[in-house]
Parts: structure tokens; C-alpha cells; sequence
């Protein structure tokens, strides 16, 4: 779907051109290559570092020379998810685009809005003529999407900047000071694989048809976890029949709500359909339960043509799902300081098995430090409980608004002007890079804004077209205030 004639088409142009280079996580090559090949056409300094985070320095509109250097980030990873069924190869394939009235998305995948829009408008603003402007330097970052590690790996002097608009956040009419901190998890469980059951039929449950989307700023709609809806109603069946498990998968991402995940089971070929009965009341229990929010949820078995030769024994079946079973997941904890606000929260994000083992993945969030810690604590005890290894990766720290902020007073006046009122200052359940260049470069003064987008780290992500040229006219109008 051609998008060139869409306002503002300096911005339009260039999240064109984004969205047909591969750039998910670890594989923002081509990106960068981009990046800096437009940085030498437009005769701009640009340097990359040894992780490949990108700075772009731009001269100021003349006249403005004196102005206070702004730094203007976004990161150029984005979340990969698709629907099953839907062929699309993320390390090569363009995203596909389609338009639904004033809305974009894509044909079955992420769109990459989260945070093409944001490089774009970062872009559009060195490119265009018609924007004033004080010396700028436009810092793209890798590998936000899987722990913000680039930001986290960014060296002093990288940027000179103290003023930082964030174009990350997903919410027109709002200005974000502050977000979560988090960590993930990996759990290690040693499985022994026994054989010999020539009799047994082969049997795969799916669980599909899910939401899944961002497991931050989605956690609190109490979506369903295909983990968790597949792990309940394997550790049911077991109780009503003899069955073993060979293997379970789900998810794909870390800071994505599981959408599908599968087990492939092995029972006696008698019991296969008061399994499925038992599957589909279960499965029919849970969707009351979520209360409408999954009206799509499917649990189907089916056949498989080769059984499995090997399967779990009994005590690392039950170990497993006992363990799926008691991994919190979802909301822990809600603000007691801002009302609406989730401050703690699990998901339970990946299972693969294979090689004698279960690997499962968890990535926790909490605005306050030590609740993060304690709630990492309880997944390592349950996981050890189950006999199972933890590892877990060095948090990123969250970002603790600046009620006294000069940026923040100062945008508040710009967008009154542009937008025609007061904008909603917020803190969000996520990870904004601003927590970690916040402690990378002391006195830097930072807000987070941008379009709206919704349902990211989805296939049902989706950016609203008019709202893109609102979120353009008012970073425009705030670098000009600030030169």
C-alpha cells in the first residue's frame, strides 16, 4: 500500500523506506546502514559505536547556533511476531502494509511503528527546511526490545546533549516522566526422557487465536497466556488420564504476552476423545473467565502422523507443570502513589524443549527496585522448588519522574498552544531508554511522547494516521521553542 501522499510526507518517507529493511532485534544492520548513508548525503557527522548505537549530528537552522543542544532518540529494533499461517520471513521480507480508515497496520505481522515512527520523525526533522531548529543529535539505539542493552552500553560523551526527547511512547496527548525498571529470567529444567510405548497414540493440543501484545503495557487488561491456558489444562488431563508429554512450545518473545503455544503428548489411543472433551470444557472455563477479552481462543488436539519415541518420565512431567502452574504471571502489584498504574508484573514469556531440558522465559517489571528484586526472588523459588537452574540478566533501572523538570514545563506550554490543551503528564508500566541515559549522562532533562499506536509487539499493532501529523506538528513546534 503506497503511503507517499500521507502529511507529513518528510516523515511518511522515511518510515517507508524503514519499514522494507529487516530491523528486529540483532539485526539492525541494514538500519543503520540507512541511517548513516542518509547522514553522508546530507554531508552530516555521524559515528557508530562498537554495538552499533548510531548518532547523527545535525547543525542548527542558522541563527540559532546558541541554542542548547537536543538530543533526539527513538531505537531502531523491532518486536517480529506474526500470525500462524502467515508466511513472512522477518530477516528479509519488507512489511507488508494495509490501511483500515485512518488506521495502518500490517498484513499479519508487527508493523514496526514501535519505533519506525519515531526514527522517521527524528529524520524528517533534519530533513525538512520548514523546521527551526538549534544544533541537534539524532541518537538511534539497538536492541531495545530485548532489554534496552544498547542504551545500556552507550559511553560517556557518545552524546553532548542534557535536553532528550524520547519518541517512544504510543500515546497522543500525553507526556511520559517516568517508566518501569525490569529484568528477565531463564529457567533451567533438567527432563529425563524415557521410551518403549510402541501402543500410544501421538497426540499434539494447541492453544491459539490469542491477543498476546506488549507485556508491559498490556499486562494489566489480564489478556490470556497461552503458556498458562496450555499448562492448566495439561496438568487437569493428567489427573484423568495416563498420559505423557513429549514437549512443550509457546511464545517468541520476551516482551510479548504469549499468543500460541503446543504440547505434543502420547495417550492410549481409547482415551483420545474423552481427552478432548476434557480439553474443551477446560478450555471453555477459562474463556468465561477472561471475560471477554479472548473471544478467540482456541484449544484444539489432533493427531499426530509420527508419536513421539521419547517422552518425559512421570517426575519431570509433574515437576514441569507443576512449575508452569505456579509461575506468577501478570499483575502483581498496582501503584499505591498513581492511581491506574501497574507497579510490579510477570510474564511468562517463552518454553522450547529440547536437549534433555525445558528452557523457559520470564521478563519481570516493577517502577520500585526492590519490588523487582522480590518478585525475581519468587520465580527463582518456585523454579528451584521444581529442581530447576536460574539465571537472570542485570536489570535496567526505571526512570523516576522530575516533577521539577524545566522540559517538561516547557512542553507543557508548547502543546496547550499546539494541541489546545493541557497535556497528561504519566509514568508508564514499560521500559523507556530514559532510565538508563538518565544514569549514562547525569543532568539529563527528558520527556517521552509520541502518536498513537496500539496493540504493539502484535500482529494487531496499529498507528493512527492522523495522529502521526499532530505528533509531527507538535515535535516541531517544541524544537523550535527550545532553539
Amino acid at each position: 500500500m503506497p503511503i507517499a501522499d500521507l502529511e507529513p510526507r518528510a516523515l511518511w518517507k522515511h518510515f517507508d523506506e524503514i519499514r522494507k529493511i529487516p530491523h528486529g532485534s540483532g539485526n539492525e544492520a541494514g538500519l543503520r546502514k540507512y541511517i548513516l548513508s542518509y547522514a553522508m548525503d546530507k554531508s552530516l557527522e555521524a559515528q557508530s559505536d562498537q554495538v552499533g548505537n548510531v548518532v547523527v549530528r545535525v547543525p542548527a537552522t542558522p541563527g540559532h547556533e546558541s541554542a542548547p543542544v537536543v538530543v533526539l532518540q527513538g531505537h531502531m529494533d523491532m518486536v517480529c511476531e506474526k500470525n500462524s499461517g502467515v508466511t513472512h520471513d522477518f530477516t528479509k521480507d519488507p512489511i507488508q502494509l494495509q490501511r483500515d480508515g485512518d488506521w495502518l497496520t500490517a498484513k499479519g505481522t508487527t508493523l514496526g511503528s514501535d519505533n519506525g515512527i519515531g526514527l522517521a520523525a527524528a529524520l524528517a526533522v533534519a530533513d525538512s527546511e520548514d523546521v527551526v531548529h538549534g544544533p541537534l543529535e539524532l541518537l538511534f539505539t539497538v536492541d531495545e526490545e530485548v532489554g534496552l542493552t544498547g542504551a545500556g552500553k552507550l559511553a560517556p560523551g557518545f552524546v553532548n546533549g542534557r535536553k532528550l526527547l524520547n519518541l517512544d511512547s504510543e500515546e497522543l496527548g500525553a507526556f511520559y516522566i517516568g517508566c518501569a525498571g525490569g529484568g528477565d529470567s531463564t529457567i533451567r529444567l533438567p527432563v529425563t526422557a524415557i521410551g518403549g510405548f510402541p501402543d500410544r497414540k501421538g497426540v499434539r493440543v494447541g492453544v491459539s487465536g490469542l491477543r498476546g501484545g506488549h507485556s508491559g503495557i498490556d499486562i494489566h487488561e489480564q489478556r490470556g497466556n497461552a503458556i498458562k491456558v496450555l499448562a492448566r489444562i495439561l496438568w487437569r488431563a493428567t489427573r484423568d488420564f495416563e498420559l505423557y508429554v513429549s514437549g512443550i512450545n509457546g511464545g517468541n518473545k520476551r516482551n510479548a504476552i504469549p499468543r500460541e503455544a503446543e504440547a505434543v503428548l502420547l495417550v492410549q489411543p481409547d482415551d483420545v476423545e474423552a481427552l478432548r472433551q476434557v480439553i474443551e470444557a477446560e478450555a471453555a472455563y477459562i474463556k468465561v473467565e477472561l471475560g471477554g477479552k479472548e473471544p478467540e481462543l482456541t484449544v484444539d488436539l489432533s493427531i499426530v502422523e509420527k508419536a513421539p519415541e521419547r517422552v518425559m518420565d512421570q517426575t519431570s512431567q509433574e515437576a514441569l507443570l507443576n512449575l508452569l502452574l505456579a509461575m506468577p504471571h501478570g499483575v502483581e502489584t498496582m501503584s499505591y502513589d498513581i492511581p491506574g498504574l501497574v507497579e510490579t508484573s510477570n510474564n511468562l514469556a517463552t518454553i522450547t524443549t529440547g536437549e534433555g531440558k525445558v528452557i523457559i522465559g520470564t521478563s519481570s517489571r516493577s517502577s520500585v527496585a526492590h519490588a523487582l528484586q522480590a518478585l525475581r526472588d519468587r520465580i527463582r523459588a518456585t523454579a528451584e522448588l521444581a529442581g530447576a537452574a536460574v539465571e537472570e540478566n542485570e536489570p535496567y533501572p526505571g526512570w523516576k519522574p522530575n516533577l521539577d523538570s524545566e522540559l517538561m514545563a516547557l512542553a507543557k506550554r508548547v502543546h496547550q498552544v499546539v494541541m489546545g490543551k493541557e497535556p497528561e503528564l504519566k509514568a508508564i508500566h514499560a521500559g523507556l531508554e530514559c532510565g538508563i541515559i538518565g544514569e549514562k549522562f547525569p543532568g539529563m532533562d527528558m520527556i517521552s511522547f509520541g502518536p498513537q499506536i496500539e496493540h504493539p509487539h502484535s500482529p494487531e499493532e496499529r498507528v493512527n494516521i492522523p495522529s502521526v501529523e499532530k505528533f509531527w506538528e507538535l515535535l516541531k513546534a517544541l524544537v523550535q521553542e527550545m532553539a
